[in-house]
C-alpha cells in the first residue's frame, strides 16, 4: 500500500526544520553528509542510526568511507514512484538528535 508523499509545502518545511539536509535533484530524497574523527566514530553513529531505523521500520540508504557517512532518506512506496514521506521526516529528526 502506498504511503502518502509530502507535498511541496511539507518538503519546504522539512528542509527548513533540517537545514543540514539537501533535496535530491529529482525531489524524491534528502541527503546529509556526516564527517567524524575516525572510522570507529563513524561506525558508532551508523549503529545508533540502525537502531533508530529498526525501531521505525524505515531504513536509510547510506555510503561510508572511513570517517564519512552519507545518509539518503526516501520512501520507496510513497506515491506512485517513490518520494519523501512523513517516515523520512521522522527518521531525519531522529538522526539529527543523535
Amino acid at each position: 500500500m502506498a504511503v502518502p508523499e509530502l507535498d511541496a509545502k511539507e518538503i519546504d518545511q522539512l528542509l527548513a526544520d533540517h537545514p543540514d539536509w539537501s533535496l535530491a535533484r529529482d525531489g524524491k530524497a534528502i541527503t546529509r553528509t556526516f564527517q567524524f574523527k575516525d572510522f570507529s566514530e563513524a561506525w558508532g553513529f551508523m549503529s545508533r542510526v540502525a537502531l533508530q531505523a529498526e525501531a521505525q521500520d524505515h531504513h536509510p540508504e547510506w555510503f561510508n568511507v572511513y570517517a564519512k557517512v552519507e545518509v539518503t532518506l526516501t520512501t520507496h512506496d510513497a506515491g506512485s514512484n517513490g518520494g519523501l514521506s512523513h517516515r523520512d521526516a521522522k527518521l531525519a529528526r531522529a538522526i539529527d538528535a543523535l
